[in-house]
């Protein structure tokens, strides 16, 4: 009975207007309910742009870096342990050679891994490229142009061309606008790639190989790996690196979720056997990126959630100076029945109730205002064009996140309100009403 009789009564305390208060205690009662409104406002708006611009960059970079890429390289079987005795015969070389079989590339993509939606026979190499006005290094991708077009945002990304001008033999390529503008190359131009990794040597010195390709397509993701790849037929870049059957050539993974790697990995190392030192991850060239943002957005959060505690434990100075304020009504409750937990409890409400009005309103405000931003920003007339289709900034809330940001600010209120809550339990009554 004394949860709803203290609920009742933190309400209506908390519901009253000023004229039931006096005017420093109401002062910062409302001052405490605008602080944490305006911090969990910002802390939306900040946070869900921060996804977006994660996400925009996400899709940008990992759209063209590998997900996983598996090198085939013999991997060594696990067998049986075997109790060791003094009779047992140590094994040769041979004996032990015989127990290493090579997983090839074509088992692995056969096996079906949870989180893989495709697998491409993949290959990648450094490389110069030479216009008649620049030079400037790149990666060379040797992909599968059907796999592409199916499983890859650079596909639904060109701005000329289509993956399926990438036919074998053409030694055609595909480069992003970036790189198209510092090479000055267009739909249609040849530019010489040069291969150092796979040269030889001739009676005039070691000479790189080397190939015109013909540009038949450009992409722009908006993402700094515009300028840095060309995509081209795999045959093609296997004879450039002059291995035509491509017994060197990797295959490479796309996943569902690239955030997901770690899962996929374990997955291949104990069902399929493939060595960690065979695999390379998106993680190895644009892990540190990613870090950094992460970084960034964590303590973004963690500054926007100091201003939300401090608004929060304004509601203590409130909390105390009502508790000095009514010791004599608290003390007539306490003479009529009513338990010293009961009167805690009390407070602890009244300061829930202050964080519920707070968190509401900057929980409605920031959603709105989030919803909004793009269209805010273009009335103030500074438009910020950062998304992948130019249309302003990215935005992406998360309905959970947003959830546990409203129960941690409610949170932090109540935790405020136990100092003050039971201040007014160990109020006594005999004391209180002397002062009366």
């Amino acid at each position: 009975m004394f949860y709803p009789l203290s609920a009742f009564i933190a309400y209506r305390y908390a519901k009253s207007n000023k004229a039931t208060q006096t005017s420093f205690v109401s002062f910062i009662n409302r001052f405490s309910v605008a602080g944490i409104a305006l911090g969990l406002m910002a802390l939306i708006i900040v946070v869900s742009v921060m996804n977006g611009l994660e996400g925009q960059l996400k899709q940008r970079i990992l759209g063209i870096v590998p997900h996983i890429e598996i090198t085939m390289t013999p991997i060594i079987s696990e067998n049986p342990s075997r109790t060791s005795n003094e009779n047992e015969v140590t094994e040769t070389p041979t004996q032990t050679a015989e127990k290493t079989q090579t997983v090839t590339l074509k088992e692995i993509s056969k096996t079906p891994i949870e989180g893989v939606v495709a697998t491409m026979a993949y290959r990648e190499a450094e490389a110069v490229v030479q216009s008649r006005s620049d030079l400037r290094g790149v990666q060379v991708h040797g992909v599968q142009p059907e796999v592409m077009i199916e499983h890859t945002l650079v596909a639904n990304h060109m701005e000329q061309g289509r993956f399926s001008d990438l036919t074998e033999g053409s030694f055609a390529a595909i480069i992003g606008r970036s790189l198209a503008i510092k090479l000055e190359a267009r739909v249609g131009d040849r530019l010489r790639v040069m291969v150092a990794g796979a040269s030889v040597y001739t009676p005039f010195g070691r000479m790189p190989s080397q190939r015109l390709v013909t540009v038949v397509g450009v992409f722009d993701m908006g993402s700094q790996m515009d300028d840095k790849v060309m995509y081209m037929n795999l045959k093609d870049v296997n004879r450039l690196m002059r291995d035509p059957k491509g017994s060197e050539q990797s295959l490479r993974l796309f996943l569902n979720d690239a955030f997901n790697y770690q899962a996929v990995v374990s997955a291949l190392t104990d069902r399929v056997g493939v060595s960690v030192n065979n695999m390379k991850t998106w993680r190895e060239r644009q892990g540190p990126l990613f870090d950094a943002v992460k970084m960034e957005k964590n303590m973004m959060t963690l500054m926007l959630l100091l201003i939300i505690a401090v608004a929060a434990f304004n509601i203590v100075s409130a909390l105390v100076m009502v508790v000095t304020e009514k010791q004599g009504d608290i003390a007539v409750l306490q003479t009529q029945g009513m338990l010293p937990s009961s009167v805690m409890w009390i407070f602890v409400l009244n300061g829930l109730f202050n964080g519920i009005k707070g968190a509401g309103i900057g929980l409605v405000l920031g959603v709105v205002i989030t919803l909004q931003l793009n269209n805010i920003l273009d009335l103030i007339g500074s438009p910020l064009a950062l998304a992948a289709d130019g249309r302003g900034l990215p935005i992406e809330m998360d309905v959970v996140q947003i959830a546990g940001i409203a129960l941690l600010s409610l949170l932090l209120c109540v935790l405020a309100s136990v100092y003050p809550a039971r201040k007014a339990m160990k109020i006594a009554p005999s004391q209180a009403l002397q002062n009366e």
